[in-house]
């Protein structure tokens, strides 16, 4: 789930597309959003989130996320991204997402999200079945959010 900064080449996650430039010719702000997004479907399955925990009727809701830009990527760079799971208790999820240039290595932005566990039916916030708490618990550690927490102070 994550790495070291600057390792070189990594896995290609996507290519910053056109019509996710805008017109100082760099990918607009409302795409890095886009490619976390991406990452994190990459992710869902290794914490017991993809389709078998739709199947039970259990969702993942973002209720918060803060972004940080680091350098601008263009057109067709190769994008990848690293994740780290910071913390969690029983309906709360805290995560941050590294992208990263693909080929270069450098890191492009960050992203921190706090995700609520979700009753699809009722639409309500519920409790994380205890196999998911379990992934969660079995992810490599990450460190200290740097904005966001489980619970607001």
């Amino acid at each position: 789930m994550s790495g070291t900064e600057g390792q070189g080449a990594r896995p290609v996650l996507t290519r910053v597309r056109a019509e996710w430039v805008d017109h100082y010719g760099h990918m607009n702000l409302a795409h890095y959003v886009t490619v976390f997004d991406l990452q994190t479907d990459v992710l869902w399955p290794v914490l017991n989130l993809g389709p078998g925990f739709r199947a039970r009727g259990l969702g993942t809701f973002a209720g918060e996320n803060w972004v940080a830009h680091k350098r601008e990527v263009v057109l067709d760079d190769p994008l990848s991204a690293e994740s780290e799971v910071l913390a969690h208790d029983e309906k709360r999820l805290l995560l941050r997402h590294r992208l990263f240039h693909a080929e270069g290595g450098w890191e492009s932005a960050r992203c921190e999200l706090l995700y609520l566990c979700v009753d699809l039916t009722a639409r309500r916030v519920t409790t994380w079945p205890e196999d998911v708490r379990a992934a969660f618990a079995a992810a490599p550690p990450g460190p200290p959010p740097e904005r966001l927490a489980l619970r607001r102070p």
